[in-house]
């Protein structure tokens, strides 16, 4: 386990490609059997940008694990990459299903009817009221709802919602600041340099 979340974790701050493969390689042979170790092999792909390798990983965890809800929420992530959005709605429901949680079964449900009212900037306009609804009454991640605002193209909204994240600490999520490819519209504004250096990620 010690590989296994060393590997994740380096994946998601960048700049060790190599190293982080080779550390959940290495988690992989010694516990081969252990799916959330196979998928997230997926992870580390994700984070690199190398999204049909990690579509391949995470099926074959899928369909080797038909119960194991983590493959299909990275798999909704690589095809998110991709801007592959039918194939992102159809598996965060079955993330939803799965997870047996009730909040993302909600966000599932909202996304798909917002993809069909409106397309996709719909889907991602119906995800951010749900989540802020959700934050109401449970935990909701800000750092999220600031990843789906980056994605919509608003990026004062997205840098509020990033600075709630860090003064939420919300360490696991913002570890991932140079890697997550929906923060990509945000990269070339000065908030993002300044945050990244808050947060005391690598320059």
């Amino acid at each position: 386990m010690a590989h296994h979340w060393y590997a994740v974790y380096i994946g998601m701050i960048g700049g060790r490609e190599q190293e982080a493969l080779a550390e959940i390689n290495r988690a992989h042979q010694l516990d081969p059997l252990a799916p959330i170790i196979s998928a997230n092999v997926g992870n580390i792909y994700i984070s690199a940008r190398r999204y049909d390798e990690a579509i391949l990983t995470c099926n074959k965890v899928a369909n080797e694990n038909p119960t194991f809800a983590w493959a299909h929420y990275l798999l909704g992530r690589a095809y998110w990459g991709k801007r592959m959005y039918p194939q992102v709605i159809e598996e965060w429901n079955a993330y939803g299903k799965l997870s047996g949680d009730r909040n993302e079964s909600e966000i599932a449900s909202a996304l798909e009817q917002g993809f069909r009212s409106a397309g996709w900037k719909g889907a991602l306009t119906k995800d951010i009221e749900t989540r802020q609804v959700q934050r109401q009454t449970s935990h909701s991640s800000a750092y999220r709802i600031a990843a789906l605002y980056a994605d919509l193209g608003d990026k004062d909204e997205a840098f509020r919602w990033l600075n709630t994240a860090y003064q939420e600490r919300d360490s696991l999520s913002l570890l991932g600041l140079k890697t997550d490819f929906l923060l990509d519209p945000l990269r070339s504004d000065p908030r993002f340099a300044e945050l990244v250096r808050k947060v005391g990620l690598p320059q």
